[in-house]
């Protein structure tokens, strides 16, 4: 877990870092200045709302899908392109591995923690955006991994937005693949979560 935060929160050298946290320490007394309240700590409340909005969409998609369009006919929302139909899943995300039911759980449980525990450096909205959609996704499959049948962390997750050609997922997968997408943008584009910019 030490060895992610490294990858992906920090600098690449002492130097980076100690020129990173004085850049840091520059915006947090401009910032402060013109608001009276700590950036960081903005950036924190933005991943936090962030992620739960998405959980909040993901949950309540979820409960509706299960009352509504389980053990009913699929709705064709465009013809036959798209349509929504009720999955369990038993797998990782677009239902690949549904032998590693386990396994995928304790992954979602430590991309949360490592996520909280690097949300006390972010200085980045971009990446607060980014990783509160991870958080948001992954706290969304991981509530039905412990809460739905066939048992606690062995749970299938709800999937239901089928496009043509293509796997069945949820709103919750839909978050962590913007966020992937996102911190892979941001990292191409040299910039850190601490708000530093680098250049290979």
């Amino acid at each position: 877990m030490a060895e992610a935060e490294r990858i992906i929160g920090t600098p690449e050298s002492p130097d980076a870092g100690r020129d990173g946290q004085e850049r840091a320490d520059a915006q947090d007394a401009e910032v402060r200045e013109e608001t009276g309240r700590p950036p960081g700590r903005r950036r924190v409340l933005v991943l936090f709302a962030v992620a739960a909005f998405a959980y909040a969409l993901d949950l309540i998609s979820k409960m509706i899908v299960v009352a509504k369009l389980e053990h009913h006919e699929p709705i064709e929302v465009i013809g036959d392109w798209l349509r929504f139909e009720a999955i369990r899943n038993a797998g990782a995300a677009f239902g690949f591995g549904e032998a590693f039911t386990v396994i995928f759980t304790v992954i979602a449980a430590a991309v949360i923690v490592v996520i909280v525990r690097l949300a006390r450096k972010l200085y980045s909205l971009p990446w607060a955006i980014a990783l509160g959609l991870l958080l948001g996704g992954a706290l969304g499959n991981l509530t039905d991994r412990i809460f739905r049948s066939p048992g606690v962390f062995e749970g299938a997750v709800v999937d239901f937005i089928a496009p043509k050609h293509f796997a069945v997922f949820n709103l919750a997968d839909s978050a962590i693949v913007c966020g992937g997408i996102l911190i892979v943008l941001l990292s191409f584009r040299g910039l850190d979560p601490d708000g530093t910019v680098h250049k290979d």
